[in-house]
C-alpha cells in the first residue's frame, strides 16, 4: 500500500519514528548512509572529446579518410609535395565536419541540474525531542519535518498535523490553484497525484498555512526523483531529417564503394598503373559524397533558428526546426500555456438585486458591495510596483481582492476603514473562512467558501436558484465561491463556529477561472486548417479541462475527453484505436503523458508537446519536439525541451510551425541541389573511365566544386522566403521520404544531363587541343557554371518567369561570388597550377558558358509542360 493511503500511525511505525521526538541522532546518521543524500542523482555527461570521436561514426566520413589515406600513399610514391595538397585537404574537411557536428551536438543537459537546484536548501527537522536547521541533503526517511507558508518542502512527506495548509503543486500537477491539505485524511489506493490531501511533495511549497510531517521518501524515490528518472530514461531520439540525411549517407557511401570496386576491375583488366587506379577511386569517393552537405544543412537551420528568435521562439537543438514544420499533432499543457496561470474573477452574481454581471472596471454598486464583503474576507494581497501587478497569496483571494481594487477599492483602503475585529480561519473541513468587521458602525460578520458548506448556515435567500446558478458556472469551468454575512450586537473573545457561522443572510456568488489566452483560439483555429491536431493534457479536472478546450475549439463534436483513472484502464491497443478521437486528457500523471505521447508516434504522427511545469519535463523530452514555455515555465520543462517561447504564446508555436515548414522545403531544395551534383560528377568520371581510360576531373577539382562552387548557391537557397501558402497544406507524413512526389527521379535525370555536358566539354576542350589538361579545364568550367546557374532553378516549381530571376538577394549575391572563385582559379596561373588547370582559347570559353545555361532552359521548359509538381 501507499503511504497516503494508510493509517498515519502505521506510518510512523513502519519508519520507527516518534510523532513528538523524531529520529535520534544516531538514526539519522544510519539512514543517511542506507537511503544517501537527499538530492538528485547527477546524469553523467559526454565530453566533448566522445562527441567530437562519434562523428567519425558516418559512413561518408569514413569514405574520406579511406580517400585520404590512398591520396596519403600516392603522394608518398610521388616526386611532387604538392600531391600532399589533397589528401591534407581531404583531412581538414573531416576534421572541420566533426568539429561542426561536436558542436550542434554539445547541447547543455540542464533538466537534471534544474531539478537538483529546485531541492530547499535547509529543513526543519524534528530529531532527539529538539527542533533543528539542517541542510536538506541531510533529510532521511522518518524524519519529523515542520513546514509554513512561504517553505520549500524538502522531502515527500505524510501530514501528522496540518493548520489552514495549502501547497503549491503546479509544478507536478498542473493546476493553477493550491492543494488543500488535510492530515486527518487516510486516501484511497491509486489515487490521482493532485488528491492526495495527506501529502506534501519535493519540489513544492507551502502557498498557506503550516504543517507537521514524516518524511516517506528522499532523493530518487520521492516523486520530483520519480519524474528525474523518466527523464533519464528517455533518450534523445534522431529527428526525421536526421534520419534520412544519415539513411542517405550509408547509400551513398556503399554507391561510392560499388563504383570505386567496377573502376578498379576495369582498371586492373585494361592494364592500368595501380597509382592511377588508385587516384581514380579517390576521386570516384570524392565526387560520390556530398562533402558540404552536412555543414550546409546545419548553416541553413541556424538561419532558421535566427528566424525564430525574431518569432519569440529559441530553438535549443538544430534539427529540431525541421521536426516542428512537421508536427501533425501538438499535445498541450492548459495551465500556463493555454490559461494565463492566474485565477481572475470573471462573474459575479448579487443576490438581494437578482443581478449576474462580467466582472469589469465599473461595475455596479450592488457588485462593488460583494466585491468588498468578499475582499474583506481574504487574507491575500495585491500591490502594484513599478506599474507592475504583483499577487501575494492564494491565487483565489488574490483574484477576488484584484477585481475590488479595480472597482476602486483597495484590500488597503478597505482594512483601514473597514477593520477586522476578528476571524475563523479557513479549514479543509468546513471550507469556510469568517471575518468580523467594523462598518458603518456595525459589527458584520462576512463569510466566504464553497457553497455547499455555506447551503446549511444561511437561512435568508433564494438558495435553489443559487444552487441552479452555481451548476451553471461550475458547468463553464468556474471555480465558484459563495458569500454571506449577519449583524452582531457584540464581538465574542475567543468566537466559536456556532456563533459565527450560522443564520447568515445569502449575499451573493463569486466565479474564478484561469482564463484562455485570447490569442489561443485563433491558434487553435490556424493550426486545424494546417492539419495539425491540438490535445489538451492536464493535471485540472475533466469538466474545468473540457469546457477549456471546447471554448477554444480544441474539442470539437464527437471528440471525448478522459481522465487518467479511465486512461489506466485502457490497454495499449484500446488507446491506439481510440486516441485520434481523444481532445482532453484530465488528472493525468507524468506517465500517462508519455503514454499519450507514445500513442500518437505508434499511429506515425508527429508529436510536439507544449508545457511549463516540472510534470511536463518528461513528455517534452519523450516528444518528438518539446516547446517550453519561457516565462512562466521551469528551468526543468526549458531543460527537457527543444524549444523555449519566450512570450509563452501558444500563436508562436503556429508561427514556428510555418518558419520550420519552410525551413524543411528549403533544405529539401539545397539537397537537391547538391546531390544532382554528386550524381553529375559520379557518372562524369565512371562513364570517361570507362570509353576514354581517363578521369575528366581530379579531386581537388570535384572538392572545390561540392565544397566551395556548390555551397554558397546551397545555403542562399536555404534563405528563400517561407511560401504565404505554406499553412495551408497538411503536415507531411512522418514515413514520407526527402525524395518523395519524384524528387528522387528528378534528381538523378538532372545529374545526368550534367554528366551529358561535362562529359561533352571534356571531349570537346581534349579533343580540339589533343591536351586532357585542356578537357578537365573544359569539364571543371562547364560543371562548376552549370550549378551556378541552376540554383536559380531550385528556388521553387514554379518558373523563373513567376517568382522572379533575383527577388532572392542572398542567391544573386551567392552566384556572383561563385562565378568569381571559378574565375580565380582558372584564370590566375598559380591557382590554375594547383588545380590542375589550364588556359584555352577563347571560344572554348563561350562554349562553356553556353552549355552551362542549358539546365535553365531544359528546367523551364519541363516545368511550364507541368512535368515539375508543386509539393512542399
Amino acid at each position: 500500500m501507499a503511504q497516503y493511503s494508510k493509517p498515519l500511525d502505521e506510518v510512523i511505525s513502519e519508519l520507527h519514528s516518534s510523532r513528538s521526538e523524531g529520529l535520534s541522532g544516531a538514526q539519522a546518521e544510519e539512514r543517511l548512509a542506507q537511503y544517501g543524500p537527499n538530492r538528485l542523482r547527477a546524469k553523467k555527461k559526454k565530453s566533448n572529446l566522445q562527441r567530437f570521436l562519434e562523428q567519425f561514426k558516418d559512413v561518408m566520413i569514413l569514405i574520406l579518410i579511406a580517400a585520404a589515406v590512398v591520396s596519403f600513399i600516392v603522394a608518398c610514391n610521388g616526386h611532387d609535395t604538392s600531391e600532399f595538397f589533397e589528401p591534407l585537404l581531404i583531412l581538414v574537411i573531416v576534421i572541420l565536419n566533426a568539429v561542426m557536428g561536436m558542436v550542434q551536438e554539445s547541447k547543455a543537459e540542464k533538466a537534471m541540474e534544474a531539478l537538483q537546484s529546485m531541492s530547499a536548501p535547509h529543513a526543519r527537522v524534528i530529531r532527539d525531542g529538539k527542533e533543528l536547521l539542517i541542510d536538506a541533503d541531510k533529510v532521511v526517511p522518518g524524519d519529523i519535518i515542520l513546514v509554513e507558508a512561504g517553505d520549500n518542502i524538502p522531502a515527500d512527506a505524510r501530514l501528522i498535523e496540518s493548520a489552514s495548509l495549502k501547497s503549491e503543486e503546479s509544478a507536478l500537477t498542473g493546476e493553477s490553484v493550491p492543494s488543500e491539505k488535510d492530515a486527518s485524511l487516510q486516501i484511497e489506493e491509486k489515487a490521482p497525484l493532485g488528491d492526495r490531501a495527506n501529502m506534501i511533495y519535493s519540489g513544492c511549497s507551502v502557498a498557506y498555512g503550516r504543517g507537521r510531517a514524516i518524511v516517506t521518501a528522499t532523493g530518487m524515490q520521492t516523486e520530483m526523483g520519480h519524474i528525474a528518472g523518466l527523464l533519464e530514461g528517455e533518450s534523445d531520439t534522431q529527428t526525421p531529417l536526421q534520419q534520412k540525411l544519415a539513411q542517405l549517407g550509408k547509400y551513398l557511401g556503399f554507391l561510392a564503394i560499388a563504383v570505386c570496386a567496377v573502376i578498379f576491375v576495369i582498371g586492373l583488366i585494361d592494364g592500368m598503373a595501380v597509382m592511377e587506379i588508385f587516384m581514380t577511386a579517390v576521386s570516384l569517393a570524392v565526387s560520390a559524397i556530398p562533402e558540404g552537405l552536412p555543414a550546409i544543412v546545419t548553416i541553413v537551420l541556424s538561419i532558421g533558428v535566427q528566424r525564430m528568435v525574431k518569432q519569440n521562439a529559441i530553438i535549443r537543438r538544430l534539427p529540431a526546426v525541421e521536426t516542428l514544420g512537421s508536427a501533425s499533432v501538438i499535445c498541450s499543457d492548459k495551465t500556463g500555456t493555454l490559461t494565463q496561470n492566474r485565477m481572475t474573477l470573471v462573474k459575479a452574481y448579487d443576490a438581494a438585486e437578482d443581478l449576474m454581471e462580467d466582472i469589469s472596471d465599473e461595475d455596479t454598486p450592488a457588485i462593488r458591495r460583494l466585491l468588498q464583503y468578499a475582499s474583506l474576507c481574504c487574507d491575500g494581497s495585491v500591490i502594484v510596483k513599478d506599474g507592475e501587478v504583483q499577487h501575494i497569496g492564494d491565487p483565489t483571494e488574490t483574484s477576488i481582492v484584484y477585481a475590488a481594487m479595480r472597482n476602486g477599492s483597495p484590500k488597503e483602503t478597505l482594512a483601514r476603514e473597514y477593520p477586522r475585529l476578528t476571524e475563523l480561519p479557513f479549514d479543509s473541513d468546513r471550507k469556510l473562512m469568517t471575518v468580523v468587521c467594523r462598518i458603518d458602525g456595525k459589527n458584520v460578520v462576512i463569510t466566504k467558501g464553497a457553497f455547499d458548506s455555506m447551503l446549511p448556515i444561511c437561512t435568508t435567500g433564494d438558495m435553489k436558484k443559487a444552487q441552479e446558478l452555481v451548476d451553471s458556472m461550475s458547468s463553464n469551468a468556474l471555480r465558484v465561491l459563495a458569500v454571506g454575512y449577519k449583524e452582531i450586537d457584540s464581538v465574542p473573545e475567543n468566537p466559536t463556529i456556532e456563533e459565527l457561522e450560522s443564520n447568515l443572510t445569502f449575499m451573493g456568488l463569486v466565479g474564478m477561472i484561469d482564463p484562455p489566452r485570447p490569442e489561443v483560439r485563433d491558434a487553435v483555429a490556424v493550426c486545424r486548417k494546417a492539419g495539425i491536431k491540438p490535445v489538451m493534457i492536464t493535471g485540472d479536472h475533466v469538466v474545468t479541462a473540457s469546457a477549456i478546450a471546447k471554448d477554444l475549439g480544441i474539442m470539437e463534436e464527437g471528440d471525448e475527453a478522459i481522465t487518467g483513472a479511465q486512461l489506466a484502464q485502457m490497454s495499449e491497443e484500446e488507446l491506439n484505436r481510440k486516441v485520434r478521437h481523444i481532445s482532453v486528457y484530465a488528472r493525468v500523471s507524468p506517465e500517462d503523458k508519455i503514454r499519450i505521447v507514445k500513442a500518437w508516434q505508434a499511429q506515425g504522427e508527429i508529436v510536439s508537446m507544449t508545457g511549463d511545469g516540472v510534470n511536463d519535463a518528461p513528455a517534452l523530452k519523450a516528444a518528438d519536439i518539446g516547446c517550453a514555455m519561457g516565462i512562466t515555465g521551469t528551468d526543468v520543462a526549458k531543460g527537457a525541451a527543444d524549444m523555449t517561447l519566450t512570450d509563452d504564446n501558444f500563436t508562436t508555436i503556429v508561427s514556428a510551425v510555418k518558419e520550420g515548414r519552410g525551413i524543411y522545403g528549403n533544405i529539401k531544395h539545397a539537397v537537391a541541389f547538391l546531390l544532382g551534383t554528386n550524381i553529375g560528377e559520379v557518372l562524369t568520371v565512371f562513364l570517361s573511365m570507362l570509353f576514354w581510360k581517363q578521369s575528366p576531373l581530379l579531386s581537388m577539382q570535384l572538392l572545390w566544386i561540392n565544397l566551395v562552387t556548390d555551397s554558397l548557391p546551397a545555403i542562399a537557397l536555404g534563405m528563400e522566403a517561407v511560401p504565404d501558402d505554406v499553412m495551408e497544406k497538411k503536415p507531411k507524413p512522418k514515413n514520407e521520404g526527402i525524395f518523395a512526389h519524384g524528387l528522387g527521379v528528378r534528381i538523378v535525370l538532372q545529374g545526368a544531363m550534367f554528366a551529358a555536358l561535362t562529359l561533352f566539354g571534356f571531349w570537346l576542350g581534349w579533343n580540339e587541343t589533343g591536351t586532357v589538361e585542356a578537357g578537365r579545364t573544359m569539364a571543371f568550367m562547364v560543371l562548376a557554371s552549370t550549378q551556378v546557374f541552376h540554383a536559380f532553378n531550385m528556388r521553387s516549381s514554379h518558373s523563373l518567369f513567376k517568382t522572379g530571376f533575383f527577388t532572392n538577394k542572398y542567391l544573386n549575391g551567392a552566384a556572383a561570388l561563385s562565378l568569381v572563385l571559378i574565375a580565380l582559379i582558372t584564370f590566375v596561373p598559380p591557382l590554375a597550377l594547383v588545380f590542375g588547370l589550364t588556359a584555352l582559347p577563347g571560344h572554348l570559353y563561350l562554349t562553356a558558358l553556353g552549355l552551362a545555361l542549358v539546365p535553365v532552359v531544359v528546367l523551364e521548359i519541363a516545368k511550364a509542360a507541368g512535368m515539375i509538381t508543386h509539393h512542399q
